[in-house]
């Protein structure tokens, strides 16, 4: 009995050994674990799903598309429709040959139109009973109110924020602003010393039927490209700005006026 005592005895300590060790080794790996976890470094949030918002020319933040309206006008400057746009653009070209290559008149062309239109119009309805055929109806035309108003308004309200930009940059407050006008209106008076008013308007309407289609296809190189002049020109107009513009004097400001 005593000899199984004794021999009973290492087992049991044995046993009860290797559950305190698989409970230490539990304690220290779950332990090591946690440390690890602290000690770990946050995670940062990866670049695709904060995406950068893409730099556009003039700040735009529309489609091309909806920059001109989205109408049928849209779809006429961006070729949605290709008939419509090369008729478009070919019956203007041909009022431009007729005009300025052949030195037509708009007058003279206006009066042989109408000349021709009524001559026609008179000799089918008189010839009709001769001919046992009905003669030409002629619509009824009548040109609304409200479409001529609403150009009319639309045109008003540009004049007037023209005028008030020019009377503030002639008020004196904003020399980047009137240096940026006076560059302008010079390089539009050079450009119109080479064509006449006709053509430029021809050239300025064949612009608009090419360029907004070419950059809409092209648009993320152009504005990359549009980014970095940019920046390049805000730097170069910096140093113009601390060489030359810091040096002008200025007359006083209203602040001062008031006090």
């Amino acid at each position: 009995m005593a000899e199984h005592a004794e021999n009973s005895d290492p087992k049991g300590e044995s046993l009860l050994d290797k559950i305190t060790e698989k409970l230490h080794g539990d304690d220290s790996s779950s332990s090591d674990s946690d440390s690890e976890k602290k000690s770990a470094p946050p995670k940062l949030a990866s670049p695709s799903s904060n995406k950068a918002k893409i730099w556009r020319l003039f700040g735009r933040e529309k489609p091309v598309h909806k920059v001109f309206g989205g109408g049928k006008p849209a779809d006429v400057f961006l070729w949605r429709n290709k008939k419509i746009s090369a008729s478009v653009l070919g019956g203007v070209t041909a009022i431009w040959v007729l005009f300025e290559l052949v030195e037509y008149h708009l007058l003279a062309l206006v009066c042989h139109t109408l000349i021709l239109t009524l001559a026609v119009l008179f000799l089918w309805s008189n010839a009709s009973n001769f001919i046992n055929k009905s003669p030409p109806r002629i619509p009824e035309v009548h040109i609304p109110k409200d479409p001529f108003l609403e150009v009319a308004y639309a045109i008003r309200i540009e004049i007037n924020r023209g005028l008030a930009m020019l009377r503030d940059i002639a008020s004196g407050r904003d020399l980047k602003k009137f240096l940026a006008v006076i560059a302008g209106l010079w390089v539009l008076s050079v450009v119109g010393s080479w064509w006449n008013f006709l053509t430029l308007l021809y050239i300025s309407f064949v612009l608009l039927h090419t360029v907004p289609v070419i950059y809409e296809k092209y648009e993320d190189k152009v504005d990359s490209f549009a980014e970095k002049a940019i920046v390049e020109i805000k730097k170069q107009y910096a140093v113009f700005g601390a060489k030359v513009l810091s040096k002008i004097p200025r007359g006083p400001s209203k602040d001062k006026k008031r006090a």
